[in-house]
């Protein structure tokens, strides 16, 4: 059984994992308390327990942020993608704005204007923009791979995320 992963790096990192009917099984934000590099390593670690070598995974990509907090961001995404890439696992990055276009939104919406419209088209709710973020992106591996139906919007970030 294949399983559709979404991870929304950050040092609150979502975590979604679903099957090829769309139920969720894992969905968690992931937070290591301790001084960097060794939280980050921790993070990263535990964030690769939870992938298996055949999971279908899409990452969000890169965002701006502050140098400083771009920096972390960067080598907690860099992280992730190392070890994806050291253990075989493929995955796909999937831009802010086309994360937010899939759920229906304007790519420039705040995170909070995304709760209404994922609720709206998936049911799903959770109190962490991280793991909405990760639920997205989700649903996005999951619609590259199965038979899904999707609105026309939708079906417009996949032809952009597939075409990368």
């Amino acid at each position: 059984m294949t399983r559709y992963v979404g991870i929304d790096p950050s040092t609150k990192t979502g975590f979604v994992v679903l099957d090829e009917y769309g139920d969720i099984w894992e969905s968690q934000e992931i937070e290591v308390q301790g001084k960097d590099p060794e939280r980050m390593v921790k993070l990263i670690d535990r964030i690769l327990t939870l992938v298996s070598p055949n999971d279908v995974v899409c990452i969000e990509d890169f965002a701006y942020a502050q140098a400083n907090r771009m920096a972390m961001l960067g080598g907690i995404g860099w992280g992730i993608r190392m070890e994806l890439f050291k253990r075989g696992v493929t995955y796909m990055e999937v831009a802010t704005g086309q994360l937010k276009n899939f759920a229906g939104c304007k790519g420039n919406c705040s995170k909070e204007d995304l709760i209404i419209p994922i609720y709206e088209l998936w049911g799903f709710r959770n109190g962490s923009d991280n793991v909405r973020d990760a639920f997205i992106l989700a649903q996005i591996a999951r619609a590259i791979k199965e038979t899904v139906k999707l609105k026309a919007f939708q079906r417009d970030v996949i032809k952009k995320v597939r075409g990368r």
